[in-house]
C-alpha cells in the first residue's frame, strides 16, 4: 500500500532583488574577503600590514608640513614611490578573489542563478578595484587633510590631490583587471601570487635597462616608449598629460606624448576585462 507524504514545498513569496542586488552582494562579499573580514586573524594580517605601511608616509608628510611648512613626497607621485607595496597588496589578495570559486568549482553555482559571466566578473573587477583603490586613497586624502589642519603658506593643492585621486581609480581599475586575468588562470593561491609578482618584477626592472640602453644610444624618442611598460608609470603619463604634473620617473627623462598613453591605457584596461570574461567563459563550461 503506497502512502503520499506532504514534504511541504512551497513556492516563494518573498521579495525578488533582481539581478544588481546579487551583483552588488557577490562584490561586497569579495571585497570583504580581501581584507580578510569575516574570515580567520590569519587572512587579515597581509592586506592591514600593507595598509599601513601605505599610511606612514602620509603619517611623515603631516609632520613634515607642520614643521618644516613643506610637502615631502607629492600627490601626483604618491601612487609610483609606493608601488611596490600596491603591487604586494595586489599579487597576495588578487588571488583570493578568483582563486576559490575556481578550486572548488562553484562557478556553475553561482551562474545557476540570474548571473552572467559579464556581471561575475564586473563584480569581482569592482571589488579589488574599489580595495586598491582605498589602498592609495586613505593615505592621499588623510595628507590632504593634514595640509588643511596645518595651514601651509600658500593655496592648498586641492587641484594635484583631485588629479592623484582620479588617476589612483584609473590605476586602481588597471591593476586589477590585469591582476585577476594572471590570478585566474590557476585555481592555486600561491601560483596565483607568484605570477603577479613575477609580471610585475620584470616590467618594472626591465624599463630602467631599457630606458637606459637606449637613452646611450641617443634614441631618446624612442627610449620614452620604456617607461609605459611598466603600469605605474603608464598612468604617471596620462597624469601628467592630462593634468600637467612632473613627470615621476627618473631625474631628466620624459613620457611620450599624452594621448598615445591614454589610448594604451584603454586598450590594456579591456584586454585585461576581455581576458578575464574569456577566462571565467572557459571554466562555467566545464
Amino acid at each position: 500500500m503506497s502512502e503520499i507524504y506532504d514534504i511541504g514545498y512551497r513556492h516563494y513569496e518573498g521579495a525578488r532583488l533582481g539581478r544588481a542586488y546579487s551583483t552588488r552582494a557577490l562584490a561586497i562579499h569579495s571585497l570583504r574577503g580581501i581584507f580578510g573580514l569575516g574570515r580567520t586573524a590569519r587572512s587579515k594580517i597581509m592586506p592591514f600590514s600593507l595598509a599601513t605601511i601605505m599610511v606612514l608616509p602620509a603619517i611623515v608628510n603631516i609632520a613634515m608640513m607642520a614643521l618644516a611648512k613643506e610637502r615631502g613626497i607629492p600627490y601626483s607621485g604618491f601612487a609610483v614611490i609606493m608601488q611596490a607595496v600596491v603591487a604586494i597588496f595586489l599579487a597576495s589578495q588578487a588571488p583570493t578573489v578568483v582563486a576559490p570559486d575556481l578550486r572548488y568549482r562553484v562557478l556553475p553555482l553561482y551562474l545557476s542563478r540570474p548571473v552572467s559571466i559579464a556581471e561575475y566578473v564586473g563584480a569581482k573587477v569592482a571589488a579589488m578595484t574599489v580595495a586598491v583603490f582605498l589602498l592609495v586613497a586613505v593615505p592621499l586624502t588623510l595628507t590632504f587633510v593634514g595640509e588643511l589642519v596645518v595651514d601651509m603658506p600658500g593655496s592648498p593643492a586641492t587641484g594635484e590631490y583631485a588629479g592623484a585621486m582620479a588617476m589612483a581609480l584609473v590605476l586602481a581599475l588597471l591593476l586589477s583587471a590585469f591582476g585577476l586575468a594572471l590570478a585566474s588562470f590557476t585555481p592555486r593561491r600561491g601560483l596565483g601570487v607568484a605570477s603577479v609578482m613575477v609580471v610585475y618584477l620584470l616590467s618594472s626592472a626591465s624599463v630602467p635597462l631599457i630606458y637606459g640602453a637606449l637613452a646611450t644610444s641617443d634614441d631618446d624618442p624612442r627610449a620614452a616608449w620604456a617607461w609605459l611598460m611598466n603600469p605605474f608609470w603608464l598612468v604617471d603619463s596620462v597624469q601628467s598629460w592630462l593634468f600637467g604634473t612632473p613627470p615621476h620617473s627618473i631625474e631628466g627623462s620624459s613620457y611620450p606624448n599624452g594621448p598615445a598613453s591614454a589610448v594604451i591605457l584603454v586598450v590594456l584596461i579591456g584586454a585585461g576585462l576581455v581576458a578575464l570574461a574569456l577566462r571565467y567563459r572557459k571554466a562555467a563550461s566545464r
